[in-house]
């Protein structure tokens, strides 16, 4: 009988001390059963909607570049598009000058021209502005498109600024203190590129990226242009021999005045040569008569 008793007395406090465990880990578990079920409603609302990123290309060759671009951004502009990038280049090929007269020549220029255009346009008119594009061209030598699904990247972007916003959430009513300040400005500037991140994400999947490359035919441009060889300039032989004999004779007459203009230095010249005469004559005598 006493037996029994300690039995009962032992069952009903294991009884009592597993009640009271329970009540210690209840809101635990209620918490992380809340938390659980928020995180699970979280992943579903955002997982709903499928990140996925179009990007298009065409390579295509066109029967002159310039019109094709202008109607390139014309049509980008019906499907309410934008244009991003522009860009036409003429690189030169090969050239040649051909002389026709002393001061002028004749160039012939082969040069190709080249454009390059970036459009965004809607994904949902993607596949139409595809196909009215390329029938722009003479013929199109590639046509690509590639999807790209960034769901995952996006959602967990989303989580860990939820996580973000409830650590400063906490931090600004004072349920914990964040003791260096440099970490709050870190989770801040985290927070804020996280979003930036993930609104690139929606723009990209809202409106796909189109990158078109266009080219034609080699064009040839004749032209006639001035000789900029300045040895074409040169004057023929007689003009330059009769030009000699001119300027030789000035030369001539720029002499004579000159000599003309020096006639002093002359005259003492000849006096101090016939000075120079005498006394030697009259040393040679005195030296004879010695």
């Amino acid at each position: 009988m006493k037996m029994s008793i300690l039995l009962v007395l032992l069952a009903a406090l294991c009884l009592l001390g597993a009640c009271k465990r329970g009540g210690n880990y209840e809101p635990i578990n209620n918490q992380d059963k809340y938390a659980s079920a928020d995180s699970a409603t979280s992943i579903s609302s955002d997982t709903a909607g499928t990140k996925l990123l179009r990007t298009a290309s065409m390579d295509m060759k066109v029967k002159d570049v310039q019109n094709a671009s202008k109607q390139i951004m014309q049509l980008t502009s019906q499907y309410k598009g934008m244009v991003t990038h522009h860009e036409i280049q003429s690189q030169e090929v090969n050239s040649k000058d051909m002389p026709l007269s002393q001061d002028s020549i004749q160039r012939v220029t082969v040069y190709r021209m080249t454009g390059n255009i970036t459009t965004k346009v809607p994904v949902e008119k993607l596949q139409q502005f595809l196909d009215q594009a390329g029938e722009m061209g003479l013929h199109v030598n590639v046509r690509r498109m590639d999807i790209e699904d960034r769901t995952l990247d996006y959602l967990s972007a989303q989580l860990k600024l939820n996580s973000r916003t409830q650590i400063i959430d906490q931090q600004k009513s004072g349920k914990i203190k964040i003791k260096d300040p440099a970490s709050v400005l870190y989770l801040k500037d985290d927070m804020i590129d996280q979003k930036i991140n993930n609104r690139r994400i929606d723009d990209a999947v809202k409106n796909s990226i189109v990158d078109f490359s266009l080219y034609q035919n080699n064009t040839v441009s004749i032209e006639h242009v001035a000789n900029d060889n300045p040895a074409a300039y040169s004057i023929s032989f007689l003009r330059r021999m009769a030009f000699a004999l001119s300027n030789g004779c000035t030369l001539f007459a720029d002499f004579v005045i000159g000599m003309a203009n020096l006639w002093v230095f002359i005259v003492l010249g000849v006096i101090v040569w016939v000075t120079v005469k005498y006394y030697k004559i009259k040393l040679v005598s005195a030296i004879k008569s010695v």
